[in-house]
């Protein structure tokens, strides 16, 4: 299925606004993170595993294990972004 991606503030200076990616079925947030690190270097930097993110699906706030639903928009920004 195919999802949206959109990132915010520092991240989204490294990484653009977003992208669109296809995942499988009952794929988590958490994996659709690491599936993204795992496709480029600037990606592995901007979303990397010691970097404290917060995460919204469908533009609510949600945990890591937060399964995917088809044509959702996955956030990610860190936790603390400007106005």
């Amino acid at each position: 299925m195919k999802i949206q991606v959109r990132y915010f503030a520092s991240i989204r200076e490294v990484l653009g606004a977003g992208e669109s990616i296809e995942v499988a079925a009952e794929t988590t947030v958490g994996e659709v993170r690491d599936r993204l690190i795992a496709s480029s270097a600037a990606h592995a930097t901007a979303l990397a595993r010691g970097r404290a993110l917060r995460s919204a699906l469908n533009q609510a706030l949600c945990d890591e294990s937060t399964v995917v639903t088809g044509d959702a928009e996955v956030a990610f920004f860190p936790p603390v972004t400007g106005g």
